[in-house]
């Protein structure tokens, strides 16, 4: 028997490093500009008392009338109001002047219809006081405007310095502005400040500044670094460290620099600091770093697909990744389900990166453009490869799929991209279909309005589920395509390509219209996985990350979610499974009224909470049916009947599942709400079914 495997992760705020001292800020609330106007409120009255009481208090043999303390309460109320002004500018300063404003009818009241003449010393004090706030005021936004010229100047010297380090390297181009931009992400993930986000993205753009100091001829050397050469490389953090440090005003920068090659088992480098010691922030750029390593052209290898890079990313947690930073990072990979989050590099295949010139047939291909449920438009002019020699253009485009997007004619990139090709398209209508199920087109002679010369060509394209719509219009005539695609999973990319054409002025934009399943005319049948018995709760077919999921059920003690559940035929990886989440809405619909997802789990063991007001801790256990993931992944691709239990105590929440080998336990504890909690099932490429729910 083989033993069994345990890990236990909570998932809760990152506890700061011994250098995150630097991070603790003072968030503003209500209660800053509140108590000070109840406090003034207060005084006030306690001013209008004691001005008119005729009370003496005995002090021994001396005696204090109590309307001497009238000008004391004056003064406090006064600072109050001095205070608003400092704590919230221009808010302040606006309810300070409101407030003077509103007592001086009374004031004047006393004085003209009353006669109250002990009054006009407050028509003074007033008078003092606005004086006062305005003077205050208006240094405080002379303060500002500095502040935003110094902040200015610091950004124009942090570009300066990163443009500095990108035109050193060859091939990081862009590399620290990416860097920082996904540290801020993962920061804005874990609630941090607004603050602390903008300090990490800046600390992040300059992490890499100490590689100034490194020679160009190591930086950018394409062959494998030598014994020496790395450790002269392993020397830019303490070179970027002193680097930065010399800015006083910005302390926390330096520590990205010094740190971010740290490694949270404590064997990086330049201080082998391990877990939490590593400063936090260092921790955030680790990760951040790493992804975008992998994710960018190097002189001896293209981009890695970004499923790929995830597994590197996942075998990182706890080991070269700080958990909970990682675990958040995997989350902004899966959300990307368009892989937006890398190098934009043209790979036109093309010397010249404004026109895409083809001889031959197929002899160069654009990058591929991705097609989804957003209407893409594209548009470009197309000419003659040879116009001397008087042969006609001929130009089209592949629609393909492949990990990078990029059309492969090499058989291993074929099988390590997992190209697949659904067919091509001729502008003049003409269709030979590859992989795909259909093709179905249809010309008229008639153009688009808006195209107005002989040459220029607009494209529509859009892929609902398994099915795409590209629509071709010259000036003379249009095509349209309906396009039959073999499921509903993979992606489709149009690349352009032809034979004798230049196609040049290439742009595109795309909708922010989602257009309905109903847009395209069905030419095949429905691609259906849960064609099987039904139980309480309908069957649903989740064709990628997340894209449907079951209706939920209300969470109470004795719950028990029982399904069958099995891969689409495309899955491949060990994150295609079932997941459960755990969500609040009024009306207990999924993105329904007021939704806010608690926590999900996925039956891999990985996991995450989604809201402050939910705590969870997860216990994992491999037992002796796991075997390895391989194993893991062929019993998801058979299917296999789940079982999933809720025990509710209180407001804690406790989930206990054991699938093909990984007993899960997951316990949520969720504060400030007694409303009603509920779960759902989703997944990545899966299709569940027969869901059925009791209560015990």
């Amino acid at each position: 028997m083989k033993g069994t495997e345990t890990e236990n992760r909570v998932d809760k705020p990152g506890k700061p490093g011994k250098l995150d001292f630097l991070f603790m800020r003072r968030k503003h609330s209500g209660a800053t500009i509140i108590i000070p106007i109840l406090l003034y409120i207060m005084l006030y009255f306690c001013t209008i008392i004691s001005a008119r009481s005729g009370v003496v208090i005995t002090f021994g043999e001396d005696t204090l009338p109590m309307s001497a303390f009238a000008g004391v309460f004056s003064s406090l109320s006064n600072i109050c109001l001095v205070v608003m002004v400092l704590s919230h500018k221009k808010l302040g300063f606006i309810l300070s002047i409101l407030i003077i404003i509103l007592q001086l009818p009374i004031l004047l009241f006393q004085i003209l219809v009353m006669k109250g003449l002990t009054s006009i010393p407050g028509i003074f004090s007033e008078i003092f006081t606005v004086v006062m706030i305005v003077i205050i005021y208006l240094n405080q936004a002379k303060i500002e405007k500095e502040q935003k010229r110094m902040q200015s100047l610091f950004e124009q010297t942090a570009t300066a310095l990163v443009n500095a380090i990108d035109a050193k390297d060859t091939y990081t181009h862009g590399h620290s502005s990416r860097v920082a931009d996904y540290s801020r992400r993962l920061a804005e993930l874990n609630h941090k400040s607004k603050e602390e986000c903008e300090e990490i993205y800046y600390t992040a753009l300059l992490h890499d500044v100490g590689k100034i100091g490194v020679p160009s001829s190591i930086i950018n050397k394409n062959g494998k670094l030598t014994k020496e050469e790395y450790e002269i490389i392993k020397q830019h953090p303490s070179m970027g460290a002193q680097i930065l440090e010399t800015i006083s005003e910005y302390p926390y920068l330096s520590l990205g620099a010094h740190y971010h090659h740290e490694r949270y088992d404590g064997k990086g480098y330049p201080d082998g600091l391990a877990g939490e010691d590593i400063p936090e922030i260092a921790r955030i750029i680790s990760v951040a770093d790493a992804y975008d390593a992998m994710t960018s052209k190097r002189s001896y290898r293209d981009p890695i697909p970004q499923d790929k890079v995830r597994e590197e990313i996942l075998k990182g947690l706890g080991t070269q990744f700080d958990p909970l930073y990682t675990r958040l990072m995997l989350n902004l990979i899966d959300v990307d389900t368009e892989y937006e989050m890398k190098e934009r590099v043209e790979k036109r295949r093309t010397g010249d990166n404004s026109v895409l010139s083809v001889g031959e047939y197929r002899s160069s291909v654009s990058e591929g453009i991705l097609i989804t449920g957003f209407m893409t438009t594209l548009r470009m002019s197309v000419s003659s490869y040879d116009e001397a020699a008087g042969i006609a253009p001929v130009p089209s485009m592949i629609l393909f799929d492949a990990l990078d997007g990029i059309v492969h004619t090499d058989e291993r990139e074929i099988k390590e991209r997992l190209y697949f090709e659904y067919g091509e398209i001729w502008f003049d209508g003409r269709t030979m279909t590859g992989g795909a199920r259909k093709m179905q087109s249809k010309v008229e002679n008639t153009g688009a309005d808006d195209i107005k010369n002989n040459g220029e060509y607009k494209i529509e394209a859009v892929r609902i589920n398994d099915h795409a719509l590209i629509r071709i219009s010259g000036k003379n005539h249009t095509a349209q395509v309906t396009v039959a695609l073999p499921d509903s999973t993979r992606f489709m990319y149009i690349s352009l390509t032809g034979e004798h054409c230049r196609i040049s002025d290439l742009r595109y934009v795309r909708s922010e219209t989602v257009y309905p399943a109903d847009f395209i005319p069905r030419i095949a049948e429905k691609i259906s996985y849960i064609d099987a018995p039904e139980g309480d709760i309908p069957n649903v077919q989740i064709d990628g990350y997340r894209t449907a999921s079951s209706e939920g059920v209300e969470i109470r003690n004795g719950l028990t979610l029982t399904f069958h559940t099995k891969c689409l035929p495309t899955a491949r990886l060990v994150w295609h499974c079932p997941f459960i989440f755990m969500y609040f809405s009024e009306d207990g619909k999924v993105n329904g009224n007021h939704y806010r997802e608690l926590a999900f789990m996925r039956f891999d063991g990985e996991f995450w909470n989604n809201d402050n007001s939910c705590y969870t801790q997860i216990d994992i256990k491999k037992t002796a049916a796991f075997g390895d993931w391989d194993t893991w992944m062929k019993r998801n691709m058979e299917g296999y009947d789940v079982s999933v239990s809720f025990a509710v105590e209180g407001n804690k929440i406790t989930v206990i599942t054991e699938n093909a080998g990984i007993a899960i336990r997951n316990t949520a504890v969720i504060s400030g709400t007694t409303k009603p909690v509920y779960a759902a099932i989703t997944g990545d490429q899966i299709a569940v079914t027969n869901i059925k729910r009791t209560y015990s």
